[in-house]
């Protein structure tokens, strides 16, 4: 269906939308796919053993802030871009905050931390497995939000696409942060972000092939 079919049947009475739709389609994504993807956590990764020590530092909760707020960001953007003629607007700026504010202090860390000391803060024990960790733990939560966008009607459809991606990529980092034993700020500044790039891209990629109506 083009653009202009779907203004026609508008125009004529003949499309109406059933009161809050949007917002229980959006819990039906989650209410499946927020399960699978702890699932797929403890299963294959496992809860972290010394969670309750974790929690009782910083930089866990430094963790869960940035996803957690990337995820609120993403999801409206994600659900603007579902729907024809509706501007993003400021929450493209929003979801650049997230980002800023934990590089910022990954910045403060490595300059302050000794010279010998900076390779660990970057690297930690496991940048060779965390981007990919975070991807596998996406899957449920991308098959789940481009299901959500697809039956929005979205008309920008790679930027939709890439949208959804996000935002299975942050609600990934939030769970993931459960297992994840890195305790440095610029470890997560980098890695994370580069775990929430590779379903961003892929749904650049699919998003003209699956979101199409």
């Amino acid at each position: 269906m083009k653009t202009e079919d779907l203004i026609g049947l508008l125009a004529a009475g003949e499309t109406r939308v059933p009161p809050h739709q949007i917002g229980r389609r959006f819990s039906v994504a989650l209410a499946w796919s927020v399960p699978a993807a702890v699932l797929v956590m403890a299963c294959v990764y496992g809860v972290r053993s010394d969670l309750a020590q974790a929690m009782g530092g910083m930089i866990f909760w430094i963790k869960l802030a940035f996803a957690g707020a990337l995820a609120v960001f993403a999801g409206l953007s994600t659900e603007r871009l579902g729907r024809p003629g509706m501007r993003v607007g400021r929450v493209w700026a929003g979801l650049t905050v997230p980002f800023i504010l934990l590089w910022l202090v990954a910045m403060v860390a490595i300059v302050g931390a000794d010279p010998a000391q900076r390779h660990e803060l970057i690297f930690g024990n496991t940048w060779k497995t965390c981007p990919f960790n975070i991807a596998l733990i996406s899957l449920p939560l991308f098959a789940a939000t481009l299901w959500f966008v697809k039956g929005l009607a979205p008309t920008r459809t790679a930027l939709a696409g890439a949208s959804a991606g996000l935002l299975a990529g942050a609600l990934a980092t939030l769970i993931y942060a459960f297992h994840c034993p890195e305790s440095a700020v610029p470890f997560v500044g980098i890695w994370y972000v580069l775990g929430i790039s590779i379903p961003t891209i892929f749904g650049v990629v699919l998003g003209p092939r699956v979101l199409h109506w």
